[in-house]
């Protein structure tokens, strides 16, 4: 049995996490909330959530749309943020999930700006704009996990990335990459709340 996935998105980009739950080659436990939990107060909403999706869940895949970006504001991305931070969470009753965004096709020429020659190590490297015009800080912090080099590698991430494409190509394989980062040394740098 596949690993328990719940997908976290904005309502915008439903019709991706509609085509991931139509794959029939996917092997995993969807956890995903479905339905609109029927409540006007927001931390209820939240906390069950928590409860009931998130806490047993062991990977959490992020659809990275054009309604992701931490620049437009927390009571935009304040479901989103949460869902990431549970995620994040190692704690009594909530294990850690691993984290995978899954950059969909309008966002890839905003996130993937091609290579460039280090002006300090000289060599290429590869520009990933992964920040807060593109998405919110709990992915992006732990994606790019402060270092001391000019750039990043896959051991020196927490959060795997993905583009669209790749990731309809061999979803497990991109899951399984996320849920094996949960017992790398990398996940105990990780912050729920950047």
């Amino acid at each position: 049995m596949g690993h328990k996935v719940y997908i976290s998105f904005k309502t915008e980009d439903s019709g991706y996490k509609e085509a991931i739950q139509s794959w029939d080659y996917l092997d995993y436990v969807d956890k995903s909330l479905n339905s609109p939990i029927n409540s006007n107060d927001i931390e209820y909403i939240l906390r069950k959530t928590r409860e009931d999706y998130l806490r047993d869940s062991t990977v959490t895949v992020f659809l990275i749309g054009d309604r992701s970006a931490e620049n437009l504001g927390e009571w935009e991305q304040q479901y989103i943020k949460r869902e990431l931070q549970a995620s994040l969470y190692n704690g009594a009753g909530n294990t850690k999930s691993g984290i995978l965004g899954v950059v969909l096709p309008s966002m890839e020429d905003r996130i993937y700006q091609g290579s460039h020659t280090c002006s300090i190590c000289g060599k290429t490297h590869n520009y990933v704009r992964v920040n807060d015009s593109t998405v919110i800080k709990e992915f992006s912090y732990n994606y790019y996990l402060p270092n001391t080099g000019c750039a990043w590698s896959e051991d020196e991430r927490y959060c795997v990335l993905a583009r669209w494409d790749d990731f309809r190509q061999n979803p497990n394989m991109w899951i399984d990459k996320a849920y094996e980062k949960r017992t790398d040394p990398i996940a105990a740098k990780t912050k729920v709340r950047p």
